[in-house]
């Protein structure tokens, strides 16, 4: 690689990144390293994350508080898409990462820099997902992915590296060595004793909810209302997306909910294993789909459900700012105009139970439905049935010689 002035790095202050910046001071002597962090609800205290950027080795950090696009241009319109990756995760991590990497191109841009650089192992995902960003955002901009190229093979050795280097890592121990990822929607958990598959989670393990067992002995009720598919209220009161996002993880935090043990398979080419927590976000999937049955025909509904694989697929694969995945939102966008009302559902140990669906655009009619008199004239479907099963009809008596 050619000479470079400087670095944007994708900065989180945990354990890769911060061995990361002496790593690059040390890989291309002169390149001033820029320490990049966004703001998008994780747990972590980002207070000193300036002090501990600036005592590993950068020259400055950026931090970007982008939780509010977070809400409403990835996570609602994801929401709104029913995607869900292979029936269990509902793609918190790799929803964040274009985001997340779309201003870190921004802040490269802006400083003139030369290179981007992330710290992603070369097992996983997440590589893709930045790398596909920076690829359709600022492709003339130097890729760094220090995991494809150091010697370091495992966490125990970057654990040594760190000491080495005199980094501080605020906890992270031998002992502690899940590799977790948070934000408003989820909260992830990999490595240690769950590369086992067998191995039960251990519930000191969670961090966004509490055991079943554990969880209040009566039903919580809640209920949301949505405009066009996107939430716009939680019992009764309207609230801005951080704030309805924050209320709901509360609620299913305390109840045991949204909690997902997947064994998935990886983009490039692996198993793995993760254990997700996404409690607000399960409640509002399970309440939005309850609505789409409400108000969607059949026909567009089904669609809706097919192409909700696909768009999952893409989010998973990194291919957030491509032209297909645009389509898909415009589709969703335009079918879910129609999906505005409101859902009840009560949270118990774990479970959550529909108690109630109302819509102005509803398509369900008690007296066609209904099995008492009503407006249907059941002798309808004799003629109806006659022409669906033709086809079934000729195809027997043709066989039949």
């Amino acid at each position: 690689m050619a000479e470079l002035g400087k670095v944007v790095l994708a900065y989180s202050g945990g354990l890769d990144t911060s061995i990361i910046i002496p790593w690059l001071k040390d890989r291309y002597p002169g390149a001033e390293v820029i320490a990049y962090c966004a703001d998008v609800g994780q747990a972590d205290d980002t207070s000193g994350l300036e002090a501990r950027a600036l005592a590993s080795g950068a020259s400055k950090l950026h931090l970007r508080d982008l939780r509010d696009e977070f809400v409403t241009e990835y996570l609602f319109p994801l929401l709104r898409s029913g995607a869900v990756y292979e029936g269990k995760y509902l793609l918190g991590t790799s929803i964040a990462r274009p985001l997340q990497a779309k201003h870190q191109v921004a802040v490269a841009l802006e400083e003139g820099a030369d290179a981007v650089a992330h710290g992603c192992t070369g097992k996983g995902n997440d590589q893709v997902r930045f790398e596909m960003t920076y690829r359709a955002l600022a492709p003339q901009l130097a890729v760094i992915a220090p995991w494809r190229l150091w010697d370091i093979r495992s966490r125990e050795q970057a654990i040594d590296y760190a000491a080495a280097h005199g980094i501080d890592l605020a906890g992270i121990s031998r002992r502690n060595i899940y590799s977790r990822d948070d934000n408003l929607w989820h909260i992830s958990h990999e490595g240690g004793d769950l590369e086992d598959p067998a191995n039960r989670p251990g519930e000191a393990l969670f961090q966004r909810s509490v055991a079943p067992r554990e969880a209040p002995d009566r039903e919580t009720a809640v209920t949301i209302e949505f405009e066009a598919g996107v939430p716009v209220a939680v019992d009764g009161e309207r609230l801005q997306p951080v704030p309805l996002l924050t209320r709901l993880n509360r609620f299913g935090g305390a109840n045991a909910i949204g909690r997902a043990d997947l064994v998935e398979s990886r983009l490039v080419g692996m198993k793995s294993r993760g254990v997700y927590e996404t409690p607000g976000g399960t409640i509002l999937w399970t309440a939005l789909r309850e609505l789409e049955a409400l108000t969607l025909d059949a026909d567009a509904l089904h669609a809706k459900q097919e192409l909700a694989l696909r768009y999952a697929e893409l989010v998973y694969n990194g291919k957030w700012f491509t032209p297909l995945r645009g389509a898909l939102e415009a589709f969703c966008e335009r079918l879910c105009r129609v999906v505005s009302g409101s859902v009840s559902l009560a949270l118990y140990k774990g479970n959550l139970t529909v108690i109630g669906r109302e819509s102005d655009n509803g398509l369900y009619r008690h007296d066609l439905a209904s099995f008492g008199a009503g407006s249907y004239d059941h002798a309808d479907a004799t003629g109806f049935i006659n022409l669906y099963g033709l086809p079934e009809q000729v195809r027997a008596v043709s066989q039949r010689g």
